[in-house]
C-alpha cells in the first residue's frame, strides 16, 4: 500500500465545496441511499443484542450465545480484507451489491433459523455481507463526492448511527417480545432494497482503477489467520485459563502474520501519513469502545442506577458523536487539526469518567460527552484522510485496512479490559474498573502520539 506523493493535508483554506452540500443535484440519491444502508447496517447491529437472550431461550442454544456476536465479527473480517482487492480491481460496484446481497441472505437465514447452530451461520454471513458492503461505500464516497464534500459525507454516516444507538436496542427488544425476534432480521429486509436503488444510478459510471495488481495468495491466508486468529484470542480472553495459553500463544502469531501483512508497512511503528492514520483509528476505537462497554456496568454495580438511567450516559456520548462530527464536516480547517483534537478529547473524556465513577455516576455523563465528541471529530477525519492518502487503485485496499484497524482495534481492547476485570473478581469490581479505565487512557494516550504523525513529509 503506497500513498501519493505530496503533503496530504495542506495547511491553506480548502476550496469551497458545491454550493448546496451532499444533497444538492447529482449527490441527493447516493447520499439518502448511503445514510439508508449504514442506519441499517447500524440497526442491525444494535438490536441484535437485546434480542440475543429470547433467541438462546427459543433455539435452546444458550451454549453458543456468544458465538452469535463473535461469528459476525470473524465473518466481516475476512470480508473487509477481500473486499478491498476486490474492489480495486473491479470497482465499487459489484462488492457493494453482492454485499447487500449477501447480508440480505443473512438476515432471512437467521431469521429462519429453526436451530441455533444455523442461526450463527446466518449472522456470520451477514458479517461477510456487512464487510463487502462498508469498504465497497467508503470507495463509492471517493468517487463519486469531490474532495471538499468528504467530511461531509463521513458526517452523515456518522449521524446514520445516532438513531439506531438511540433506539436499536429498545426497538430490538419490543420487536423480540411482542412481534418475535425472528422480525429484527427479517423485518429489515424489504428496507435494503429501495436504499440500494438509489445507489444504483451513481455507480454505473464507476469504473475500477485499471492499474491494481492482482490480489496475492498471500494476502488471502493472511486474511484467513487474521480471523482465525482474532476469533481463538477472543475465545481465550473470555475462558482464561492456564490450559489455553498455548492457543493464545498461537492466535499472536497469527494475528501478528495476518496484520503485517494486511496493513501499511510501519503502522506498528507510528510510521508517517498512512500508517499513523490506520494505526491512530484503531487505537481511538478500541479506547472508546471499551470505556462504552463498562460503563453501563460501572454505573449499575456500583451507583444502583437502571438500564435506562445507565443508558443516559452512553446517549450524550452518541450525540456529542454526532454533533462534533456535522462541526467538522462543515469546516475548513484541516482534517489533522481535527484528529489530534479528538484524540485529546477521548483521552479526557476516559479519564474524566474513570475518575468520576469514583465518585458520582451522574458525573460520568459531561465527561463521556467529551468522549464522543472527540470522537465524532477524529473519525470521519481520518476516513477522510484516507482516501486523500490513497491512489485510486488502492483506496479499496486502504479503507479495508482502516475498517480492519477499527473493528480489531475495538474488539481485543474490549477482551483485553473484561479478561482483566473477570480475573479481578466481582468483589474487586471497583478496582478491575479503575483498571480497565487506565488502560483505555492509555491507549488513548498513544493514539494522540500517533495523530502526530498524519502528514507524509514534502
Amino acid at each position: 500500500m503506497t500513498t501519493t506523493l505530496g503533503p496530504p493535508d495542506s495547511a491553506a483554506a480548502a476550496p469551497e465545496p458545491p454550493r448546496g452540500g451532499v444533497l444538492a443535484g447529482r449527490f441527493r440519491a447516493p447520499t439518502i441511499g448511503i445514510v439508508m444502508l449504514v442506519t441499517l447496517l447500524a440497526f442491525e447491529a444494535m438490536a441484535v443484542g437485546t434480542a440475543m437472550p429470547v433467541v438462546a431461550r427459543d433455539l435452546n442454544g444458550l451454549a453458543l450465545y456468544a458465538w452469535g456476536f463473535s461469528a459476525t465479527l470473524i465473518a466481516s473480517l475476512l470480508a473487509i480484507v477481500l473486499s478491498g482487492g476486490w474492489v480495486d480491481r473491479s470497482g465499487p460496484a459489484r462488492p457493494l451489491l453482492a454485499g447487500l446481497v449477501t447480508f440480505v441472505a443473512g438476515l432471512l437465514a437467521s431469521g429462519l433459523a429453526p436451530t441455533m447452530w444455523l442461526f450463527v451461520a446466518g449472522r456470520a454471513v451477514q458479517g461477510v455481507g456487512s464487510g463487502l458492503s462498508m469498504v465497497a461505500l467508503y470507495v463509492v464516497i471517493a468517487r463519486v463526492y469531490p474532495e471538499t464534500l468528504r467530511p461531509r459525507v463521513f458526517a452523515a454516516l456518522s449521524a446514520a448511527w445516532v438513531l439506531p444507538s438511540l433506539i436499536g436496542p429498545a426497538v430490538g427488544g419490543a420487536i423480540a417480545e411482542h412481534a418475535g425476534w425472528r422480525w429484527v432480521f427479517l423485518g429489515l429486509i424489504p428496507l435494503v432494497v429501495p436504499a440500494a436503488a438509489l445507489l444504483v444510478p451513481a455507480m454505473r459510471d464507476l469504473r475500477p482503477a485499471g492499474r491494481a495488481a492482482p490480489t496475492s495468495p498471500v494476502r488471502y491466508l493472511a486474511a484467513v489467520m487474521l480471523a482465525a486468529g482474532a476469533g481463538a484470542l477472543l475465545y481465550v480472553l473470555d475462558h482464561p485459563t492456564w490450559v489455553l495459553v498455548p492457543v493464545a500463544a498461537v492466535a499472536v502469531a497469527g494475528l501478528a502474520f495476518g496484520l503485517t501483512r494486511l496493513l501499511p508497512a510501519g503502522t506498528a511503528r507510528l510510521g508517517r501519513g498512512l500508517p499513523s492514520i490506520v494505526a491512530t483509528r484503531g487505537m481511538l476505537s478500541g479506547a472508546f469502545f471499551g470505556m462504552d462497554v463498562f460503563i453501563p456496568l460501572a454505573l449499575t454495580k456500583l451507583h444502583h442506577f437502571s438500564p435506562t438511567q445507565a443508558g443516559v450516559t452512553l446517549t450524550v456520548g452518541a450525540l456529542g458523536w454526532s454533533v462534533a462530527s456535522q462541526i467538522q464536516g462543515r469546516s475548513r480547517r484541516s482534517r489533522a487539526f481535527f484528529v489530534r483534537l479528538g484524540a485529546v478529547l477521548v483521552t479526557a473524556g476516559i479519564v474524566g469518567v474513570t475518575l468520576a465513577l469514583q465518585v458520582n455516576g451522574w458525573a460520568a455523563a459531561p465527561a463521556w460527552t467529551l468522549g464522543g465528541a472527540g470522537m465524532g471529530f477524529a473519525i470521519s477525519s481520518l476516513s477522510v484522510l484516507t482516501l486523500g492518502q490513497s491512489a485510486e487503485e488502492e483506496q479499496g485496499a486502504n479503507s479495508s485496512a482502516l475498517q480492519i484497524s477499527d473493528t480489531l482495534g475495538s474488539s481485543l481492547v474490549v477482551g483485553v479490559a473484561g479478561a482483566l476485570v473477570t480475573g479481578l473478581g466481582t468483589d474487586r469490581l471497583e478496582l478491575g474498573l479503575v483498571v480497565a479505565g487506565a488502560l483505555f487512557a492509555a491507549i488513548a494516550a498513544l493514539g494522540i502520539v500517533a495523530a502526530l504523525r498524519l502528514e507524509t513529509r514534502p
